[in-house]
């Protein structure tokens, strides 16, 4: 089965498509699934931009409502987790998951709107009962999704090419404080034989040998690759060959394993804004397992009549984009998706959103969003239990990412310094971690379509190092390409680096991504 999988997306699918064909026609054939590790930007008009965390000038509708209003159809099944920098109203209308656009799936998480200055940001955050229910799983994963990478696994790769290509990371690398604790952890407890990351803006890969709980054991190794966002010279997509089952059906399915835990964790379900804690074997807790048992099993599939097809139900929920019409002012609806009503009302279990809204009838649970306001409140309206994170903050400024506080005045004595963690040992890449990330072809050049003018900025920090221009390639390293393009025109280095505010320090202590098992 080919596989490609693209880091940051930003909005950017028609250039992510048109890639993809390029290497389909020059390539050994057809892609059957494309995997989008975060900051998709599933923009359908623009209230859905408003509810972005970004700054206003980062606003930009890009192509996904052609997609979305059935202009033009996704060419390959493509399915995406949420990043930090989301249409997050849209996505919250799919708690469970659902169709944002015909071909196009989303995989779920949820906070609802509105939002206010605080919740905006906080929505991407991962939630405590996110992995709890995540660390349910027993049978084996294939393939794992995150937006941030989990931290320490730079310890498992060419760490000195990464510092050489991202030299700001380095004292979070010396720190160990680079990364998702959550999802560390989750990787050392499901150990997948793939995991893919975006949001760091580099490609990296690394090669994680697990140890064997028993001795009769066989040990698993997880091969991680994290990509860069999509722009030329960049690594923003790699296409792999994964084995799979030839008998299995070409269309999509629900896990049985993951239906049962859903079903079983429902009385978790917490709207309100207070802290709490997730069921621990400490005597404090009737139950603290909600693994999947075959009775748990048997019942769900006898409730979706032993029918695990995933439907292809996705409705237009929203007014589209018109470009020759544009709307400043749309209102913002929190919206009740037919899909996740339906997905509710078979599996059995709570419809968030319509909970939400009873609840904020009764007790306001979320707060008002309002652009410009600078209410530093956490009343989001689901669990505000937050991964619980060390209270160290980003050290080092990538200069590739969207700074949330940008375009507000800087103050001179606010630089935030992480909190140092050496107990953390480096650990040397392997040969076999080596082979492994040498194995991975670059596909980086866009094709016509991105072309810029001679006169604009050319090459990024990333490839100063390397040849102006790249190569697509096959998996066996031969050139499909030999295209040589420049940045695009509106992509600038920063003249220099900025400062983090200290009131804004819990935004980069968090975790910044949503987690999801494809």
């Amino acid at each position: 089965m080919r596989v490609a999988v693209a880091g940051c997306c930003h909005g950017e699918l028609d250039k992510i498509y048109e890639t993809l064909a390029l290497a389909e026609r020059r390539g050994p054939g057809p892609v059957d699934l494309l995997l989008c590790c975060g900051d998709f930007q599933a923009v359908r008009n623009e209230a859905d931009l408003r509810c972005m965390a970004v700054p206003p000038k980062y606003r930009h509708m890009q192509t996904f409502y052609r997609y979305y209003s059935g202009e033009k159809k996704a060419p390959v099944l493509t399915l995406f987790i949420g990043g930090n920098h989301e249409a997050s109203n849209h996505l919250q209308e799919l708690p469970y998951g659902g169709w944002v656009a015909p071909n196009i799936y989303y995989l779920g998480h949820f906070e609802c709107p509105p939002y206010n200055s605080s919740t905006i940001r906080s929505i991407y955050h991962v939630r405590n009962i996110e992995v709890y229910k995540l660390k349910q799983l027993k049978q084996p994963i294939d393939i794992f999704l995150s937006h941030d990478w989990p931290r320490s696994i730079y310890h498992y790769g060419n760490k000195k090419q990464l510092l050489k290509t991202k030299s700001f990371f380095r004292q979070e690398v010396e720190n160990n404080t680079l990364g998702s604790p959550a999802a560390s952890e989750l990787l050392e407890h499901l150990k997948p034989t793939y995991w893919f990351s975006a949001h760091l803006h580099v490609k990296f890969a690394a090669l994680m040998q697990h140890q064997a709980k028993d001795k009769g054991q066989t040990a698993r190794a997880t091969k991680f690759l994290a990509l860069d966002k999509c722009l030329p010279h960049r690594d923003f997509l790699q296409i792999l060959e994964i084995e799979h089952d030839p008998s299995a059906p070409d269309y999509l399915e629900y896990d049985i394993e993951w239906l049962t835990i859903l079903r079983a964790t429902d009385d978790l379900i917490n709207v309100t804004g207070h802290l709490w804690n997730m069921p621990e074997n400490n005597g404090l807790h009737a139950r603290w397992d909600y693994s999947a048992t075959e009775e748990g099993m048997k019942e769900v599939l006898e409730k979706l009549n032993h029918d695990l097809k995933v439907p292809c139900n996705f409705s237009v929920t929203a007014a589209c984009y018109d470009p020759s019409k544009p709307q400043t002012q749309m209102q913002l609806i929190h919206r009740i998706n037919p899909q996740t009503t339906e997905f509710c009302a078979q599996l059995g279990i709570t419809d968030i959103n319509v909970r939400l809204q009873k609840s904020k009838e009764e007790h306001h649970v979320c707060g008002e969003y309002e652009e410009q306001d600078d209410v530093e409140s956490n009343d989001s309206g689901e669990d505000r239990s937050e991964y619980n994170t060390d209270t160290s903050a980003l050290s080092s400024i990538n200069p590739d990412e969207i700074m949330l506080d940008e375009e507000e005045e800087e103050d001179e004595d606010s630089i935030v310094s992480a909190h140092s963690d050496m107990n953390t040992p480096s650990v040397e890449p392997s040969d076999q971690a080596s082979e492994f990330s040498a194995s991975f072809s670059d596909v980086r050049i866009l094709p016509g379509s991105m072309i810029v003018s001679s006169d604009d900025t050319v090459d990024s920090t990333v490839d100063r190092e390397g040849k102006p221009g790249g190569t697509v390639e096959s998996g066996n390293g031969e050139d499909l390409t030999k295209v040589s393009l420049k940045r695009l025109s509106d992509e600038h280095e920063p003249e220099q680096r900025k400062k983090i505010k200290r009131r804004n320090q819990a935004i980069y202590a968090a975790v910044d991504d949503d987690d999801d098992a494809a």
